[in-house]
């Protein structure tokens, strides 16, 4: 059946697969908030394990490793978090794993707070979730104690392990069944140590978790 559509149909967001050259489809994007106790307190907050914050961003916020960050507007204090990403396969379990950058308008976050109102206007823009390369599950462990860590220009800014993780992976997804319906091609960001910060035009941004593809991108 031939499809009338009112407008062209746009290219779905695909992320590339390492060592493959199919590519992963995005279909949505779930990010979860204050999942490690040191960033939680540096952001004014109680670490004590709570009910999880989940907030989403576009598909089409996802940035490629190499491609450029533009710098968003509205904004004067953008920041960086680096987070393990899972990729949900067909079975709804994780297909493979990357590393991510939650990029926050952190000015327009703080407002939103203070309102009581969503965090979208802080985390859901344009260009906000890049993300490296996927492996594989079958290539990796899963999060255990590996090394998460974000350099800004070589300088070392977040620096965590895995375990650190307030609500595990099979928590995060447990709880988002609960109240989503999870889908094939959906992304779950799992949350970002401390050392959050500002970032300006020209900084070079390099993200890795040990064991998976690193994520390099510019301002």
């Amino acid at each position: 059946m031939t499809d009338f559509l009112a407008l062209p149909r746009w290219q779905i967001p695909t992320l590339p697969v390492a060592g493959r050259a199919e590519r992963f489809p995005v279909r949505r994007i779930f990010c979860i908030g204050r999942n490690y106790a040191d960033h939680v307190r540096e952001m004014g907050g109680d670490p004590n394990r709570g009910s999880p914050i989940f907030f989403m961003k576009p598909a089409d916020a996802v940035v490629t490793d190499g491609a450029p960050l533009p710098y968003p507007a509205a904004t004067k204090d953008l920041h960086h978090e680096v987070e393990l990403v899972a990729a949900l396969g067909e079975d709804l379990k994780p297909w493979g794993f990357a590393v991510g950058l939650d990029m926050t308008r952190r000015d327009l976050q703080a407002k939103a707070k203070q309102a009581t109102a969503p965090w979208e206007i802080g985390k859901a823009f344009e260009a906000s979730a890049p993300v490296g390369a996927l492996l594989p599950a079958s290539a990796w462990d899963g999060p255990r104690s590996q090394t998460i860590r974000l350099l800004v220009n070589g300088e070392v800014r977040q620096e965590g392990r895995m375990d650190q993780m307030i609500w595990t992976l099979d928590e995060i997804l447990a709880e988002l069944s609960a109240l989503f319906t999870l889908k094939p091609g959906d992304l779950i960001f799992t949350g970002t140590p401390a050392g959050v910060g500002p970032v300006q035009r020209g900084d070079r941004l390099e993200a890795s978790v040990e064991g998976l593809p690193g994520l390099a991108v510019g301002i």
